[in-house]
């Protein structure tokens, strides 16, 4: 009786190792091909950037934008007259926004900005002193 169930124990035991391995082989057959999809794709992939750089090399190509140029723009000849000398550039522009300040503030119904100040363009209002007179220049430092 003892043999019976031992060999009834080792039975079962090839079953689940038969279905263990089988288990193991159908995985490896999914992975296996899982792998030669995404060898696929890569493929595909290094296909279309060998396309993209070939593409680029002909839209790069010197003598294309040099005709492109020629038809489309009316270009001329850089004389040496049109360089300068990097001291004689204008000075930058005040700031029209002073910093902290919310300029979107008059705008939005805010309270404390319902009586803005006069500025004209990006040059701030000046204060108004007794002395001034608006038609005699009075908005000097401009």
């Amino acid at each position: 009786m003892i043999l019976r169930v031992l060999n009834f124990l080792v039975i079962g035991v090839l079953v689940l190792a038969a279905a263990w391995v089988y288990r193991i082989k159908s995985d490896s057959t999914v992975q296996a091909e899982r792998l030669a999809k995404l060898r696929g794709e890569v493929r595909h992939e290094r296909d279309s950037i060998a396309a993209l750089r070939a593409e680029w090399g002909q839209l790069d190509n010197p003598a294309r934008i040099e005709t492109l140029a020629k038809r489309y723009l009316q270009l001329k000849p850089i004389a040496p007259t049109q360089f300068d000398a990097l001291d004689r550039l204008p000075d930058r522009p005040p700031q029209s926004v002073v910093p902290g300040a919310d300029p979107i503030a008059g705008t939005v119904g805010n309270s404390a900005a319902a009586d803005p100040p006069t500025t004209t363009g990006s040059i701030p209002a000046k204060a108004a002193t007794p002395g001034d007179d608006p038609a005699a220049g009075g908005a000097e430092g401009r």
